[in-house]
């Protein structure tokens, strides 16, 4: 390990317990939080993430908003009654589009939201703690160069013991790539994690891929804009989610290849050729000998920034 990513290691990586809701109430002050919960037909976690964040913790969390991605199973229900304020994708600006992916539904909670720091959580954990907001919140709160916090954890995964690395896109892909092309981010633990925390002044300059590709391109942006100083890790723990199948694995692996190869040049992004309609579709064999078809999502939404009215027609919506 080089120098520089070990002296980044000892600085810029914490421990959630070291962050414990009475610390992070002391430094908040002012400082607005939201909980933003992507979620795709997530019914059965959905109301009991949202439940959690909203009884247990008490004057942090400014807004719960929970941003319901085409779901056809009852998830928007469950989280409304559970204490979320929750937004379809579908409706907020949808002179812009609308658009299934994880990407898009954490760009249009921008619309929708007015705080200065953005957390996200996984619609579908299942082993998880709210440590998991308070960690992410505290190093924003107390280290002011700071503009993106990226969690890790132990994986929890249905008969199996707790693994410390990341999962299996991360390990094959996304940590080599890095470790090849972004070396200085060699020490990010887990590039790909669905918990983190962002200032906001800082998403809404980025522009960002609609589906898998979000960890990965505001991990790389801030990056190239900001500075390895302004990157931040924190153990979250242990974590535990439903597994993707295995055919999902090659679309978010080749959606993730689409976002490297797009920020991998010093050149400017090619927004033209990122956002033509369509894209190359992958074909997966099943276990019953049956072929089916996914899309790749190559699009990207541009910065949030740069669409008019924003914030506030966004914020108007959020009034009425």
């Amino acid at each position: 390990m080089n120098r520089v990513v070990r002296d980044w290691l000892q600085r810029n990586t914490f421990d959630a317990l070291d962050w414990p809701l009475s610390r992070v109430l002391d430094l908040k002050g002012e400082t607005s939080v939201a909980v933003v919960v992507p979620a795709r037909n997530e019914v059965r976690t959905i109301g009991h993430i949202v439940r959690r964040v909203a009884t247990e913790l008490p004057g942090l969390v400014d807004e719960l908003v929970v941003m319901d991605s085409l779901s056809d199973d009852g998830t928007a229900e469950a989280a409304a009654v559970a204490g979320a304020r929750v937004h379809g994708v579908a409706r907020v600006r949808d002179d812009l589009g609308v658009h299934a992916g994880k990407g898009e539904a954490l760009w249009k909670s921008l619309f929708v939201t007015r705080s200065e720091i953005l957390v996200f959580l996984d619609g579908d954990l299942t082993d998880w703690g709210t440590h998991f907001v308070t960690g992410l919140v505290g190093p924003l709160l107390a280290r002011p160069e700071l503009a993106l916090v990226r969690g890790f954890y132990d994986r929890i995964s249905t008969g199996s013991a707790p693994t410390s690395g990341g999962g299996r896109v991360t390990e094959i892909f996304a940590r080599p790539w890095l470790a090849l092309h972004r070396p200085e981010l060699a020490g990010v633990v887990q590039p790909l994690a669905g918990e983190w925390s962002i200032r906001r002044r800082a998403f809404e300059q980025l522009s960002i891929p609609r589906g898998y590709g979000v960890e990965l391109s505001t991990l790389l942006d801030v990056h190239s804009e900001h500075g390895l100083e302004a990157l931040g890790q924190v153990d979250l723990g242990r974590r535990g989610h439903r597994s993707q199948d295995l055919a999902d694995l090659g679309v978010m692996a080749a959606e993730l290849m689409v976002v490297a190869e797009r920020r991998s040049s010093t050149q400017q992004a090619d927004h033209a050729r990122a956002n033509v309609p369509g894209g190359p579709r992958l074909a997966h064999r099943r276990a019953d000998g049956r072929w089916t078809e996914a899309e790749v999502s190559t699009a990207e939404r541009p910065p949030a920034s740069a669409i008019a009215d924003y914030p506030s027609v966004g914020f108007a919506a959020i009034a009425g």
